[in-house]
């Protein structure tokens, strides 16, 4: 529900809070229908709110305005972490990199916004044995002062070691 809408309320469990799991899905559906800056703009005021939950995404998080409090406020009974909003990430990231499994071949079709530099997946298995995907800065996210001031926090691995792929193969659908 929209803020403005007569029923809206901000931390009203159906009427206003924001669902990580439910984002992930919007995203992947915009991405399908080739809106890959909205899609973009989604994951990654998503990516940003995960900050503030060390990314262990709750189950929900109130829909207040950024302006209005500067950063995710957690509602009051959600399950934190949540599993099916702990797979969100996953789901950001097949639609980032536009992976789509096809027979033996894994297709990619990256939409990565530009504040995320640079992302891989490296050893992806499945029929199409093993692959490794490459993407950066791709998609312009336009940046205003309602988005949240996060403070960076150090990489989670370290990426200093990562293989590039040697045939630097890339398939788009």
């Amino acid at each position: 529900m929209a803020e403005g809408e007569g029923g809206y309320n901000p931390i009203g469990y159906h009427i206003g809070t924001l669902w990580p799991f439910d984002n992930s899905l919007v995203a992947q559906g915009l991405r399908n229908y080739e809106f890959d800056e909205q899609a973009a703009t989604v994951i990654f005021a998503n990516l940003e709110t995960g900050r503030y939950f060390d990314y262990r995404f709750p189950e929900a998080f109130a829909g207040y305005p950024r302006v209005q409090t500067q950063f995710p406020v957690e509602y009051p009974t959600a399950c934190s972490p949540q599993a099916w909003s702990c797979s969100a990430p996953l789901l950001f990231l097949r639609t980032m990199f536009g992976l789509e499994p096809v027979g033996k071949r894994l297709l990619v079709d990256p939409a990565v916004p530009k504040q995320i530099e640079r992302l891989e997946l490296l050893g992806i298995h499945g029929r199409w044995h093993r692959a490794d995907v490459f993407a950066r800065e791709l998609i312009n996210i336009p940046s205003d002062e309602t988005r949240f001031a996060v403070a960076q926090k150090p990489p989670r691995c370290d990426c200093a070691n990562a293989v590039a792929n040697p045939q630097g193969e890339k398939h788009l659908r």
